[in-house]
């Protein structure tokens, strides 16, 4: 039985999520808590956030043993871009872009 939860319009980069979404993927729940515990990133600290409410999700569907679940998928899609302008000399100003992620994660029970 597979269970899944999305966090939306994350204020994180996808490119920089990716890096740390790629450690994660194909590990057991605990390995990957564990992985993204002592990660520096910030965005892992989203992602072990985002891991165990998919965790919840599987409790509450019923899944029989919650230590066999696995990373199954996992992905991060870029999301809408915040622009916002920044004053510069002479009159002129300057974009500043303010990227968002979308973060999927689904897990499955090893057989």
């Amino acid at each position: 039985m597979e269970s899944s939860a999305k966090l939306s319009f994350a204020r994180l980069s996808p490119r920089k999520t990716r890096l740390v979404v790629d450690m994660v993927r194909g590990k057991g729940i605990q390995n990957a808590l564990n992985t993204l515990r002592f990660s520096p990133q910030p965005s892992a600290k989203l992602v072990s956030k985002l891991l165990s409410s998919a965790v919840a999700n599987a409790e509450q569907k019923g899944v029989a043993d919650v230590d066999r679940l696995y990373v199954k998928t996992i992905y991060v899609n870029g999301g809408t871009v915040l622009k916002r302008f920044v004053p510069r000399a002479m009159g002129r100003a300057s974009k500043i872009r303010k990227p968002t992620s979308h973060i999927c994660v689904v897990l499955a029970e090893k057989k």
